[in-house]
């Protein structure tokens, strides 16, 4: 069954989550009004968990999405989402990321995808 219990997450960070939904790249605007906005799950946006804010979180599928810019492919940004998605892990909270030339080249592809791993986490998550 899903926990019903929200995720730990520093207050501190608060104040940041909301400058970064006022201030959303225009992958991000996108994959939100043309897409998860609509959505029969819900997904926040720019949610705090631990010590990271996340691009978008869905509670019902335990499921992070990530749209990542250049500065996650260089040696410091890999080592640091890696980490991220270690400590979401021990949440039971995965990680699908996605580049932001993903969603400029191929939407629909990752709206199939991203319904398609949501479909399968709440499958996973009500047989356990």
């Amino acid at each position: 069954m899903i926990s019903k219990m929200s995720l730990p997450y520093q207050k501190k960070l608060i104040p940041r989550a909301q400058e970064l939904r006022k201030k959303a790249t225009k992958q991000e605007s996108h994959l939100r009004y043309d897409f998860l906005h609509n959505y029969p799950v819900r997904f926040q946006r720019q949610k705090t968990i631990d010590s990271f804010i996340a691009d978008f979180y869905c509670h019902e599928a335990r499921l992070v999405i990530e749209l990542d810019g250049s500065q996650h492919y260089d040696e410091q940004g890999l080592a640091y989402d890696k980490e991220r998605s270690a400590i979401f892990a021990e949440y039971g909270v995965k990680v699908v990321r996605f580049s932001n030339l993903e969603v400029e080249k191929n939407f629909q592809g990752v709206c199939t995808a991203i319904d398609l791993t949501v479909k399968a986490r709440m499958q996973a998550l009500i047989s356990t």
